[in-house]
Formats: C-alpha cells, sequence, structure tokens
C-alpha cells in the first residue's frame, strides 16, 4: 500500500523536530539563542540558495503583489520569532518540557485550518482533538501552575514557548497560503533571506570559535535539520491538509521522550535527566491516540482559500 505522500513528508517533519530541541539544548551550552538561530538560518539559506541557483528556482521578487508581500510579511516575523522565541524559552527549560508545551504550536494551526481555510472536521475528529487536549494537559499538568504565576524558570520559559506556538502557527497558515503562488523552497528561500539580516545585529558570529567539538557539531546539525524539516512540512501543505498536518505533528513530544530517554542511557550527564510520572506517560497515548483519530479519518476534509 502506498503511503499518501503528504504523510511521508509530514512523518519526516516529524524525525527532524523529535530529536531537534536535544542538539539545541547542547548547542545552548556554548551560544546565545539569536546567534545560534541566525546561524540556522544562515546556512540553510546558503544551501538552499545554492539549489535555487543551479536549478533556475531563484523567486522573482519584481512579479510580487501587495497580498503575497503581506503574506511573505506574516511568515517572516512568524517564523523568524518562533525560531528565536523556542531557543530562549527552552534554554529556561528542559527538551522534553519544551517539545510538549511548543505541541500547542499544530493545535492552533489546526484550528487556523478551520477558520482561515474553512476545513471541516467530521464527528471522529472532533473526539480525536479532544482527546488530544486531554492527552496534553496531562502530558505537562506539573507545569500549569508555573504557567499561571510566571514565578519560576520553568514558567517563564513555557510562556516563552507558548509565545512561539502562536508565532508558528501564524507562519504556518501564511505558507499554506503561499504554496498556491510559490514553490515552498522559494518561499523558505525568502523567509531565510530577511532572519538573516534582520538578527545579525543582535548576534554574536564569532561566538562559533570558542565552542567544542559536540557544541559544534550540534550547531551543524541544528543547520542542516532546519532546512530538511522545513522544506518537507512546506512541501506537506501541498498535498495535505493543514488540520491532518497539524494533527500527526502532535507525536513530536513523543519521540523526543524517546531520545531522551536514549540520551540519558547511552550519554549520561550530557542533560540533566527528567522523570516521568503515570500522568505523563498517560497522557502522552492520549496525544498519539488523538493525532491519530484527527489524521487517519477517512472522510476528506474540503479546504477553500480566500
Amino acid at each position: 500500500m502506498r503511503m499518501n505522500p503528504g504523510l511521508a513528508l509530514t512523518l519526516t517533519t516529524v524525525a527532524c523536530w523529535g530529536v531537534l530541541p536535544i542538539t539545541l539544548k547542547v548547542a545552548l551550552q556554548g551560544m546565545d539563542p539569536v546567534t545560534i538561530t541566525w546561524y540556522r538560518f544562515a546556512v540553510a539559506f546558503v544551501i538552499l540558495s545554492t539549489i535555487l541557483a543551479v536549478t533556475g528556482g531563484l523567486p522573482t521578487l519584481r512579479s510580487f503583489g501587495r497580498r503575497i508581500w503581506l503574506l511573505l510579511t506574516f511568515a517572516f516575523v512568524g517564523l523568524t520569532g518562533n525560531y528565536v522565541l523556542y531557543l530562549v524559552g527552552l534554554s529556561y527549560t528542559s527538551p522534553s518540557v519544551a517539545q510538549t508545551v511548543i505541541q500547542l504550536a499544530p493545535m492552533f494551526f489546526l484550528l487556523g485550518g478551520l477558520i482561515v481555510f474553512r476545513e471541516r472536521f467530521s464527528a471522529l475528529q472532533w473526539i480525536g482533538f479532544a482527546v488530544l487536549l486531554l492527552g496534553l494537559a496531562l502530558f505537562f499538568n506539573r507545569h500549569l501552575p508555573d504557567l499561571v504565576t510566571l514565578s519560576t524558570d520553568t514558567g517563564l520559559g513555557v510562556a516563552l514557548l507558548v509565545s512561539a506556538a502562536i508565532l508558528w502557527a501564524g507562519y504556518g497558515l501564511a505558507q499554506k497560503q503561499l504554496t498556491a503562488h510559490l514553490g515552498p523552497q522559494q518561499i523558505l528561500w525568502l523567509v531565510y533571506l530577511g532572519a538573516v539580516v534582520a538578527l545579525l545585529p543582535a548576534s554574536s558570529p564569532e561566538t562559533v570559535r570558542a565552542l567544542n567539538a559536540l557544541e559544534f557539531w550540534m550547531l551543524i546539525f541544528c543547520c542542516v535539520n532546519t532546512l530538511i524539516a522545513y522544506t518537507t512540512f512546506a512541501e506537506a501543505l501541498k498535498h495535505w491538509e493543514a488540520s491532518r498536518i497539524g494533527a500527526v505533528l502532535a507525536v513530536v513530544p513523543l519521540l523526543t521522550l524517546t531520545s531522551m530517554w536514549l540520551v540519558e542511557r547511552f550519554v549520561p550527564g550530557l542533560l540533566v535527566p527528567e522523570e516521568l510520572t503515570a500522568l505523563n506517560i498517560i497522557g502522552a497515548l492520549l496525544v498519539v491516540s488523538g493525532s491519530a483519530m484527527c489524521a487517519l479519518n477517512p472522510s476528506s476534509m474540503k479546504r477553500s482559500i480566500p
């Protein structure tokens, strides 16, 4: 049985994002969040520029209308802000906490698909959505008081991550509409270009010389991960509904938790270990179940882009 290309591309994005917070946490030991973000965008921009130059796919800016520029602005602000706030939030929390909270992003994206694209859910999908919400609530139940009070590093980190999730959803919704006018790689090239220019004054690229070997290679991995993840995500938007993509992306925290367990087992001391409670595990299972109910429902969800 042939896998739907949209699902295959989304699963690739899941794999990239699942391990990303762990490698970013290591890189943060030797470099500040803004500079890491600048390097991620800069490396991705150079690689993508080479690909588009060879294939003749560089966009022609003169042909853009006002609506395209407006959508590109939303995409730029959404993705750049998401990257920076996610890393700052990660610096206050752990990879598993960060990836759990950022899971709100595909949920916001899913809801945005209902409003912006007029996608429709079947009864089964609404049930799945409710199960997914319940799972997320159980998954990070210990951090809800911190989010309300903002009295701890975890609370501040969670607040920043929620803001990052909202910005990511805005980027995804803008990207979805831009694919009707530009290729996915062209959109990313323009966003990367804007981010490299905008973040340079606040970054310190020279600090890369102070990284140890592990931190340096984790930074390189993060940069390549950026290009692969967002290219496959953009391509998935061409083949699948926004709501289904958002539902499948809900499994990312489980991959992060599994990766964290492997790191703690085989590379002890690299990161601060975390203990999972029974509620965390139950919540994770509910997230997976709810995501499957949303994503694998056989009924087709129609969309129309205004």
